[in-house]
């Protein structure tokens, strides 16, 4: 928790419900164990998406296809999804509950790691969600930003690793230091390169939204 438990309680209990299938798979998912964008998150993604109003939005990192069914309900009707997924346990749920939804025809699901799938597709992608494997945030960069026009928006999710992100990494444990330092060069080239806008906000577990020049 990088925000005092007791705003993020009063802030979620003014939100309103999803759709009576998005409440459905949220509490599946949870139950389950898997692990899906937290409500304040929700509430954002929402917002940027109505303003951004996007026709092509590309996500790597389906899970059970939660954040993709979200994202459908808010963008334009005309808009395609995109969604990456490598877990081959989880791609039979996501792929039924676009099904539940009657989303297959709106969202495309890519099986396959995103460091090579990614490589293959062709832009642009005016909305990028990112929510994957954050130790692979740094790699996947340089096709995001080929993928991304001018105008585009990328919003990287659970940037601040529970808070472990601000840490020295002597103070971090051993086996998380490698994704502690991928996390901060992925932070520093959002935030220092030249075609990129970005603003880092502790939302959630952290949210980092950057719009191309």
């Amino acid at each position: 928790m990088i925000v005092d438990e007791r705003i993020v309680t009063f802030i979620n209990s003014l939100d309103t419900k999803n759709s009576e299938l998005l409440e459905q798979i949220e509490h599946e998912a949870l139950s389950a164990g898997v692990p899906i964008i937290r409500r304040e998150m929700q509430s954002f993604l929402k917002v940027l998406l109505m303003i951004q109003k996007p026709l092509r939005i590309l996500e790597v990192g389906t899970a059970v296809g939660f954040s993709a069914l979200l994202m459908s309900e808010c963008a334009p009707d005309a808009c395609h999804i995109t969604t990456i997924e490598n877990y081959e346990k989880r791609i039979p749920t996501a792929r039924e509950n676009f099904r539940r939804a009657g989303r297959e025809n709106q969202i495309t699901l890519i099986e396959g790691d995103a460091a090579d799938v990614l490589k293959t597709l062709e832009g642009p992608y005016d909305f990028i969600f990112m929510d994957a494997a954050k130790g692979q945030y740094i790699h996947y960069l340089p096709d995001v930003m080929r993928l991304l026009p001018s105008g585009g928006v990328l919003v990287s999710d659970n940037v601040m690793q529970d808070g472990d992100v601000i840490q020295s990494r002597f103070a971090v444990e051993r086996r998380n230091r490698t994704i502690h330092a991928r996390m901060r060069d992925y932070l520093y080239e959002l935030k220092h390169r030249e075609e990129l806008v970005t603003s880092i906000i502790p939302l959630g577990d952290g949210a980092a939204v950057s719009v191309k020049r």
